[in-house]
Formats: structure tokens, C-alpha cells, sequence
């Protein structure tokens, strides 16, 4: 999707920076959550985690795995558990394409952000990646190096 990094009002609520130094994602697609009151409540807090969670299709549905969303404090008997399965919400075209991606190509579902819109819904920028070899990772981190020596140099210059 076209995501805008400069807008004000999606509040990044957590970030799975290492999906791109480790996957390269080929596509990208908003995707709603299904949460509970107390699991908003704490991502607005902003202590999310999805480093380690991935999205898998199952029985026609797309579920958030291991992400990490920690119990909100006033929340009591009505918390939820942390590491719990979350529902995705997609369109049937969009669920099509990216099973079919997942099925065929062998590619992974990788979260990047979860985010609140303009309406102040959370929602996750999910995308279709294909793991790094190691000597992709090291040239990523040449590439990136070289850029910001490059910027150093143009910078003493004028």
C-alpha cells in the first residue's frame, strides 16, 4: 500500500525494524486486527512487540502469531493474555494473493508496524518477504555503510 511515513496522525504503536534488514519485502498490505479493549488500551502505551511474530493462513484465515502486547495495568480481571493468536482482517482478494504467494512461491508474512489510522484503528502494514542469505545481509550493510560515508563526504564538501 502506499503508507505515508510523514503523516502526523498514524501513531506508530510498535516496529518490526529488523524484517528488512533480514527479509526483502517484495509486497505490503494493510491489514485491521481483531483486539480486545485492554489489548488497545496497552498498544497505545506503545510497549508492543512483534520482532519475533510472523502471520500464517489457517483454515481460510489469517492469524498474527507471537506478537507480544503486554497486560494493560488498570485492565484487572479483564486482561488478556499476552501472546495470544490474533485474527487478521483482509479482503478476499487480498487474502487470495498473498496465500497464494505463500503456497506457490514459498515466500513468508512478515509484520512491519501496527499502527493507528486516521480513524484510530489499529492496523498492521503486513508484507509478503523472502528471507536474506547471509551474503545478502552483508551486502545490505555495505550498501548502507557506503550511503552513509557517501553523505559524510558531501556533507564536508559544501
Amino acid at each position: 500500500m502506499n503508507q505515508k511515513k510523514s503523516d502526523p496522525n498514524n501513531k506508530i504503536a510498535a516496529e518490526n525494524r529488523k524484517a528488512r534488514f533480514s527479509y526483502e519485502v517484495l509486497d505490503t498490505v494493510e491489514a485491521g486486527i481483531v483486539l480486545t479493549g485492554t489489548e488497545v488500551k496497552s498498544l497505545r502505551q506503545g510497549h508492543a512487540n512483534i520482532q519475533e511474530s510472523y502471520a500464517s493462513v489457517e483454515g481460510g484465515e489469517f492469524w498474527l502469531i507471537n506478537s507480544y502486547l503486554p497486560e494493560y495495568l488498570q485492565g484487572n480481571r479483564f486482561n488478556h493474555e499476552p501472546r495470544r493468536r490474533r485474527k487478521l482482517l483482509l479482503n478476499k482478494r487480498e487474502m487470495a494473493r498473498m496465500s497464494q504467494s505463500v503456497d506457490r512461491e514459498g515466500m513468508t508474512m512478515v509484520p512491519l508496524k501496527i499502527y493507528f489510522n486516521d480513524q484510530g484503528r489499529a492496523k498492521l502494514l503486513l508484507a509478503i518477504a523472502r528471507g536474506k542469505k547471509l551474503h545478502d545481509k552483508r551486502e545490505t550493510e555495505k550498501q548502507r555503510d557506503w550511503n552513509r560515508e557517501k553523505g559524510r563526504l558531501l556533507k564536508e564538501r559544501g
